[in-house]
């Protein structure tokens, strides 16, 4: 099944008139969401893809150069996928499949070694699905201590692995700590919920954005948009709600 005309692919040029379907709204502006447009719009001239149903739906795939990709994982001439989302009633009908052939088919198009994307050894939540990716390919490459896992298919033989210093997962500072970027909506907004309740109990709370390429590369840990510290120790790169947090806490 051809399905090429049911999606778009996000340009300079169209990026302002679409939506980015992951939160979308029709009437008043959503931080979080003119926060991504900014920082996809500064990628877009970079190689990074945003492809997308043409619906108002979460139906995308979102993927780059892996030399320009803001996550701690090295490699020569890979395609590193963010993200892979299909949600709700689009389930089911071909397009996750479509967009990964869409990815695959562009990658060997422009002589890529291949692709690459977070996993974990059991599915955590904010990463693609994980047997999905399998069905294509994709395999174990590299580990973290902690279950995460870099997932590549290698067209040459060459293989991606995480940065070194991924595998540290400590910092110095003791007190709760949020490492975040732009590049998912949510993150904004959760932000903003974490700091006001930091705030009204006193907890201390250190906030640091990942605002260049090379930060994200010389991060500590795994990195999906955020990763979370507690006691110098990593913890997730789930978005925190105030349950997650207390019971960080109690550590």
């Amino acid at each position: 099944m051809d399905m090429d005309t049911d999606f778009i692919n996000l340009t300079t040029e169209n990026i302002g008139d679409e939506h980015l379907c992951c939160i979308i709204r029709s009437r008043k502006p959503h931080q979080g969401v003119e926060e991504k447009r900014q920082w996809l719009s500064d990628r877009l001239t970079e190689g990074h893809v945003f492809r997308k149903l043409k619906a108002k739906a979460a139906v995308f795939i979102e993927y780059a150069p892996l030399e320009k990709a803001w996550v701690p994982i090295i490699g020569d001439n890979y395609y590193y996928v963010y993200c892979l989302w299909v949600s709700g009633v689009y389930k089911g009908k071909g397009y996750g499949k479509s967009l990964m052939e869409y990815c695959l088919a562009d990658a060997k198009k422009n002589g890529k070694s291949g692709i690459c994307m977070l996993g974990a050894k059991k599915q955590k939540a904010w990463l693609s699905d994980q047997e999905f990716a399998k069905k294509f390919g994709l395999s174990v490459v590299d580990t973290t201590d902690n279950g995460y896992e870099l997932l590549a298919i290698p067209f040459d033989g060459t293989i991606p692995r995480f940065a070194q210093n991924v595998k540290k997962q400590r910092i110095q500072g003791e007190e709760l700590t949020i490492y975040y970027d732009w590049q998912c909506p949510y993150v904004c907004q959760n932000i903003e919920i974490i700091k006001e309740y930091c705030t009204i109990n006193d907890v201390p709370l250190s906030l640091i954005q990942v605002d260049t390429l090379q930060k994200a590369k010389e991060l500590p840990c795994v990195f999906n948009n955020y990763s979370v510290f507690y006691k110098g120790n990593f913890q997730t790169v789930n978005l925190l709600d105030i349950a997650y947090v207390k019971r960080i806490l109690k550590k």
